[in-house]
């Protein structure tokens, strides 16, 4: 299985994947570590990632980008709004109330819902993957802010669905930057707890969380955040500042020309690295807009200055965390600082006075999410061997479940009212379950909600559930036991409903044995209550796999040792147990059959991607053919040419790169191919010639040094030879001279020819013939001496050989008479 850790970043992306030696940041075709968050739309195909990013100054309306603040937000939503101001591409309103970018593609306009997109990033990232690793890749780790709600962990989902790829877990971004720093640690304590605030600005946002370390162990206290408090922040300050300095001193809006805002964006980004380093900076672009050149300049103080407003709102996460965690700051032994948007000195010197001590920088700022989310994929992984390390992890919202409930006596009193609990407390552990038990009547419904909205910003509903229908006797209630989990990646859903009906036996008497009971869970309704009451269990592990609720076992668990001979046994309960249907019914979430339509799209413009970039290698082959052979046929082919075919040739160069500038400028992969089969049935002749020029030399050579060898070997007086009868060596001799007539012939051929003229002495040729001297020559050349009998000693019998025994083998002692120059390899060797 693959072990890769997705960094997917509002501006770039990053992929890490796990090797034997260790984690590794994998680089891009353009051998970068970043990649470009960026999908183009062009008229032919798309260009996603480095070659998005290429394209966004000549495409600006069709470039989308920061697709991470556009997933699973309603687009009524107030910071939704504030971005879209920004966004040099157009979003629109949804028949479902979320957004859709809408985008010309293919020639015409098509709308795309953000999770498509975010899976267009993903497949790119994927590609990069598996490029690293010669190998597929589907499993993985995906790092996610900690402030996205269920809807925006389920659009990750199925973004990852439609690139695919299968996320064995979404990870918090801070957690998996805590990870990366613990696992390597080798001084953690045993006993004592070593606190950490890892605090990750990024492009977008703030994130702070507060982690306990022990020795194997990592426990996330709290979790705080600011969703739009980033790098791009003080991007957009700087940004309006000299918008507004360029419309007063060069009288041009550059908010009337997209491509004018990116520009200056960009120049704004560079600017505030340079005031990272440096007290003062310059600001110089050419051409911004109406063909005018601007000039600026602002020192850091000023900078820092009109960041003001921003600068403001870091401490408000932290303080949150600090509460949250039940520290003081002097419990914190140490601050990592990591993320984009982290290097302004003013956030560091606000961080320091904060928390009393200078911030560490231990971890790469830009990659520690994708290290930490590859190292949590080895740890999931049965290929890898990790480090025994424990992460304990939190989820950061409470959630509740609604539903309705009415009077024990229903026809006295029908007015319903609504039933409300908090099942997911804040800091509830991930992963978890809990179990719920209900008594109705019929069909009821559960809905899913959060029990805190105010930091998130979001609707209250997550999912509902519609549970039934079920079996139930006239006038009687059914027991259900209702199954809710809060899974590895945050997300919470109804996992399962039981129909638990009791059945009560007739006493028996029984010889005094052990047994197996049937006994119901102790789940009693209290007093005074009515069907609307729930009793909530937790389930003592994730997996439910031990059937036990809060030390009770269920049904069938517990042996009960009978204690007399005979007895009359209590009435025996059994526990008949049912599956009842559950219906899901997720708020703004992508139906199954939708994630299915939009894996099928994907794959379309992926082929459509792919056809147009062998399109154009085609292309450019053409095109290269036709530049290198004008070249070589005045050059290196110029012997090899007569004067009329290298007038024809180039002039047929000349046609068809006429033709590729004006109608043969867009054709299909087909005509090009065809175009260049066409010139290279001109050209290749003219080729082969030079080619047989060149390797004629040498291969002539070897035959030449393999005859002499073999004839030098029938002549020589060496010991070696001498076993070898006259009448053989006499052969070896015919063939080399038949062989040395033939290229003697061929030669004397090939000499009365211009080199333009079709070579009648192919190099080929000349290896086959060297091909069988040797065939021939070697077996009788190398022919091994035999080896004498061995002499007996004095006064003792000769061995007779057995019946199929050899007399001609080697003694088993290894001696023998045969030299050992007899069985190396002769000269002939080395033809």
């Amino acid at each position: 299985m693959s072990v890769v850790g997705f960094d997917f970043g509002n501006e770039s992306g990053i992929v890490a994947v796990a090797r034997q030696r260790g984690i590794d940041v994998v680089l891009n075709d353009e051998s970068k570590r970043e990649t470009p968050a960026v999908v183009c739309f062009g008229e032919k195909q798309r260009f996603i990632g480095t070659a998005g990013a290429a394209t966004t100054m000549m495409n600006p309306k069709n470039s989308v980008s920061q697709i991470k603040r556009l997933i699973g937000r309603q687009f009524s939503d107030p910071e939704l709004q504030r971005d879209l101001k920004a966004f040099p591409f157009t979003v629109i309103e949804g028949s479902d109330g979320y957004p859709l970018i809408q985008v010309r593609y293919l020639g015409e306009v098509r709308v795309f819902t953000p999770t498509q997109v975010l899976g267009m990033v993903l497949s790119d990232l994927k590609i990069i993957a598996e490029k690293n690793l010669n190998a597929a890749v589907v499993d993985c780790c995906i790092g996610i802010p900690v402030y996205f709600t269920d809807l925006q962990r389920r659009a990750v989902i199925d973004a990852a669905t439609i690139a695919g790829l299968h996320p064995l877990r979404l990870i918090h971004e801070t957690t998996a930057t805590a990870l990366g720093y613990g696992i390597y640690k080798t001084d953690l304590p045993e006993n004592d707890q070593f606190n950490v605030a890892f605090v990750d600005i990024g492009h977008a946002s703030m994130q702070v969380c507060i982690a306990g370390f022990k020795k194997g162990q990592l426990r996330i206290l709290a979790h705080a955040f600011d969703r739009s408090l980033g790098g791009r922040d003080f991007d957009e300050a700087l940004f309006q500042h000299f918008a507004a300095k360029f419309k007063e001193e060069y009288k041009i809006d550059v908010f009337q020309n997209a491509r004018a805002c990116i520009r200056l964006r960009a120049s704004c980004e560079k600017l505030k690295k340079m005031l990272s380093a440096n007290p003062e900076a310059p600001l110089n672009i050419e051409c911004l807009m109406d063909e005018k050149d601007v000039k600026g300049h602002i020192k850091r103080d000023e900078f820092e200055h009109i960041s003001i407003p921003i600068l403001e709102r870091v401490k408000g996460p932290l303080e949150r965390a600090l509460s949250e965690a039940g520290l003081t700051v002097e419990n914190v032994h140490s601050v990592e600082v990591v993320g984009s948007g982290s290097r302004v000195p003013a956030i560091i010197r606000i961080l320091t006075e904060f928390f009393g001590k200078e911030p560490r920088r231990s971890l790469n700022a830009s990659e520690c999410v994708a290290r930490g989310a590859a190292l949590q994929c080895a740890i999931l992984s049965p290929t890898f061997k990790v480090r025994e390390f424990q992460v304990n992890e939190n989820f950061p919202f409470p959630i509740a479940l609604s539903w309705k409930g009415s009077a024990p006596d229903s026809q006295n009193e029908s007015a319903e009212n609504q039933q409300r609990t908090v099942v997911f407390p804040k800091g509830n552990p991930l992963p978890s379950v809990k179990a719920l038990t209900f008594y109705r009547s019929g069909t009821f419904i559960i809905d899913v909600q959060y029990a805190d909205v105010s930091e998130l910003q979001a609707p209250a509903n997550i999912s509902t559930y519609t549970v039934g229908p079920f079996p139930s006797t006239k006038g009687e209630r059914a027991k259900l036991k209702v199954k809710v989990r809060l899974n590895l990646h945050g997300i919470v859903s109804i996992e399962s409903a039981t129909l638990l009906e009791e059945e009560v036996d007739v006493p028996v008497v029984k010889e005094a044995t052990k047994m197996d009971t049937d006994e119901a869970p102790n789940e009693a309704v209290p007093a005074g209550t009515d069907e609307t009451d729930v009793n909530m269990q937790d389930d003592k592990g994730t997996n439910n796999s031990s059937g036990v609720e809060n030390g009770v076992p269920e049904s069938g668990d517990k042996p009960l040792q009978m204690e007399t001979d005979a007895k009359v046994e209590a009435p025996k309960k059994k526990v008949k147990k049912m599956n009842v249907p559950v219906a899901e019914l997720v708020y703004g979430g992508m139906l199954p059959v939708d994630v299915q339509k939009a894996v099928e799209k994907e794959f379309e413009m992926a082929l459509q991607d792919r056809v147009m970039e062998e399109t154009k290698d085609k292309k450019n082959a053409v095109e290269a053919y036709v530049y290198d052979m004008r070249n070589k046929l005045h050059d290196k082919y110029q012997d090899f040419v007569t004067a009329s075919e290298r007038d024809e040739l180039t002039a047929k160069l000349q046609e068809v790169e006429d033709w590729l500038y004006e109608e043969g400028e867009d054709e299909t992969k087909g005509v090009y191919i065809a175009k260049l089969e066409e010139l290279k049935k001109q050209g290749d002749p003219i080729e082969e010639r030079y080619k047989e020029s060149s390797e004629r030399g040498p291969v002539t050579g070897q035959l030449v040094y393999c005859i002499n060898s073999f004839r030098d070997a029938t002549m020589s007086n060496d010991p070696k030879f001498d076993h070898i009868d006259m009448g053989e060596k006499q052969k070896v001799i015919n063939e080399c001279a038949a062989a040395e007539a033939w290229l003697r012939e061929k030669q004397q051929q090939q000499e009365s020819l211009p080199k333009y003229a079709t070579p009648v002495l192919l190099s080929a040729d000349v290896k086959r013939k060297a091909e069988t001297l040797d065939r021939f020559c070697r077996p009788i050349m190398m022919k091994p001496k035999p080896a004498k009998p061995q002499t007996p000693p004095p006064g003792s019998q000769p061995q007779q050989p057995q019946d199929g025994e050899n007399s001609n083998e080697n003694p088993t002692d290894g001696s023998s008479d045969v030299p050992p120059a007899a069985t190396e390899p002769m000269e002939a060797d080395k033809c």
